[in-house]
């Protein structure tokens, strides 16, 4: 902390005492005052980057594109090479990889881009589905460490409801009827 004199300055009522930086001193703390610096690997870098990611999403959408539910709300369908690619950057920057998403397409904004699509309990069940089964094919073929398939499904469950635009959230817990 830069040190601080206080000093006695004439003002129209008189004297009054003010605190002095010094003009070295910034008036602003440095980036990251204050931030906690975890040194932990992120989730992007445990599952071996992008690669991992790539896998998850094509295993995903090769459940999405036999499924009567999803495939009519993916706009470019039958194919999802964009929707690929948007979910692939996006799941690699949420778990700490590059930052090419915001880069790409800004803030993610998760539930205004969906909003254009009913998302209710059905689609949400249906999206999990897919999910899970790409999550567990993908960490068994790649022999993941323990743990990672928990901690992607305790991000993807929350997330899921949370993308509900029937009749606002959270309305139901996941796998019931809402």
């Amino acid at each position: 902390r830069s040190p601080v004199r206080l000093t006695r300055r004439p003002s129209p009522r008189g004297h009054h005492i003010t605190r002095r930086r010094p003009p070295s001193a910034s008036r602003r703390s440095p980036p990251n005052v204050g931030a906690v610096h975890d040194t932990a690997p992120t989730l992007f870098f445990r599952v071996g980057g992008m690669p991992f990611f790539e896998a998850l999403v094509d295993a995903f959408y090769d459940g999405v594109v036999t499924d009567e539910v999803l495939l009519p709300l993916y706009p470019e369908q039958p194919d999802l090479t964009g929707a690929r690619h948007r979910l692939t950057l996006f799941l690699a920057q949420y778990w700490g990889g590059p930052t090419t998403y915001m880069e790409e397409r800004g803030h993610p904004r998760l539930r205004m881009r969906h909003f254009p699509f009913h998302v209710g309990p059905l689609e949400r069940d249906r999206w999990l589905v897919h999910m899970a089964a790409a999550v567990e094919h993908v960490c068994d073929e790649r022999s993941t460490p323990d743990g990672i398939a928990d901690e992607l499904m305790a991000y993807f469950v929350p997330a899921a409801e949370h993308l509900r635009n029937d009749s606002g959230l959270p309305i139901s817990a996941p796998g019931t009827r809402g």
